[in-house]
């Protein structure tokens, strides 16, 4: 569906501008987000940033995400699972202590010499390079409405319908370009989808400053 993700940004950059979206500020969800993110910062016209979050993964099934939590702390929780696989509290507690200081270790590694954009009564654009399950997004919408933003909004090249529709709930309003069904994984609507580094991540930053 997707050649990479720049050519990713640039068809949902398409999307934004045919719906008249407009924004304030960009933030890319490290690390995938970020070269969809700059595309469409660079389209739009607008600054770019980061929101750091980490999964919090089911134990022996870490591809299953029992919730999500940002680099300042801020969690978004699938209350429905947890209480469905029964994960002991001690243990999902641990399990959100590992996830929080994972995403602030990361969130170090991106730091730059620029100032992060200040979000405070700005209309944000939260964009990732897909949504499967929806606990990151969910996070990090929750972590930008934290930081003072008057508006949230989700963009993304492809997302599965249903996670879409709970992630719809954080967001003021959500953008896909495509929503397939059946779904399964975000990299299987891209033709490149090679991991990101924190070398690009920092290199996306300061190229946008």
């Amino acid at each position: 569906m997707f050649t990479d993700r720049t050519e990713a940004g640039h068809r949902l950059a398409d999307r934004l501008e045919s719906q008249d979206v407009e924004a304030d500020v960009v933030l890319g969800i490290t690390r995938g987000g970020v070269p969809v993110a700059r595309v469409v910062a660079e389209r739009l016209g607008c600054p770019l940033g980061v929101v750091v979050v980490q999964k919090i993964g089911t134990p022996r099934r870490e591809e299953l995400a029992l919730g999500a939590v940002s680099s300042d702390g801020t969690a978004w929780f699938n209350d429905d699972l947890v209480a469905e696989l029964g994960v002991d509290e001690s243990v999902f507690a641990n399990r959100r202590e590992q996830a929080e200081a994972s995403a602030a270790e990361k969130a170090a590694h991106f730091r730059t010499d620029r100032e992060t954009p200040d979000v405070s009564g700005k209309r944000v654009l939260v964009v990732d390079d897909g949504v499967a399950t929806g606990a990151t997004a969910c996070a990090a919408l929750r972590a930008t409405r934290e930081r003072g933003a008057s508006e949230v909004i989700l963009a993304v090249p492809v997302g599965a319908p249903s996670s879409l529709e709970m992630v719809g709930r954080e967001a003021d309003d959500v953008v896909a370009v495509a929503t397939p069904e059946p779904f399964g994984a975000v990299g299987r609507f891209y033709d490149r989808f090679d991991q990101v580094t924190d070398e690009e991540v920092r290199e996306a930053l300061t190229a946008a400053a």
